[in-house]
């Protein structure tokens, strides 16, 4: 069998897609790694105010357009990401039990314990002080990274569907 890029000539030859056409595939390549970069300093300084143009500039992009691309390369915003990565590090110090939420809520970089509790509470399902309280003793005996890979945030609800039941429950209780 015989391996061509581009139009397939007969039966024995394997069509694979062209790995570069003017350049494209290259410059795609090149901008998945800046923003891997930038992905990557999230990971590492969750703990740090960091906001879009500072990763912007990491990935040496304008904002709009990192956020554009970080949305489609990652199919999440960039500040979504970061707040994940941040919930998902309260998740192992709350578990710890030393910490107080405040305290867990600063030690990961927010800065509001009010926007920090409503975003733990949509993407873990229960309040931070419900999520301490809880009895971890099934996660003693695993390594941090299967820990970190069953404990891993995940959205309860859409947030339309959030939206759109808060409005039907208002307008259920409203008198009529």
């Amino acid at each position: 069998m015989r391996i061509q890029a581009g139009p397939a000539r007969g039966p024995n030859w394997v069509q694979l897609p062209r790995l570069v056409q003017n350049g494209r595939m290259n410059a795609d390549i090149d901008e998945l790694r800046r923003l891997r970069r930038a992905r990557d300093r999230m990971d590492r300084e969750y703990a740090q105010p960091l906001d879009v143009p500072a990763l912007a500039s990491t990935a040496l992009m304008s904002p709009a357009h990192f956020s554009r691309r970080f949305r489609e390369a990652y199919s999440e915003t960039p500040y979504s990401y970061l707040m994940t990565r941040r919930i998902e590090r309260a998740k192992a110090l709350l578990r710890r039990g030393d910490l107080s939420v405040t305290d867990v809520c600063f030690a990961v970089g927010c800065t509001s314990l009010g926007s920090f509790s409503a975003r733990f509470t949509e993407l873990v399902g229960v309040t931070p002080s419900m999520y301490r309280a809880r009895n971890h003793d099934e996660l003693r005996g695993m390594s941090p990274c299967q820990a970190m890979v069953l404990t891993r945030p995940r959205r309860t609800a859409a947030r339309g569907e959030q939206k759109r039941a808060v409005s039907e429950k208002r307008s259920v209780a409203a008198p009529a």
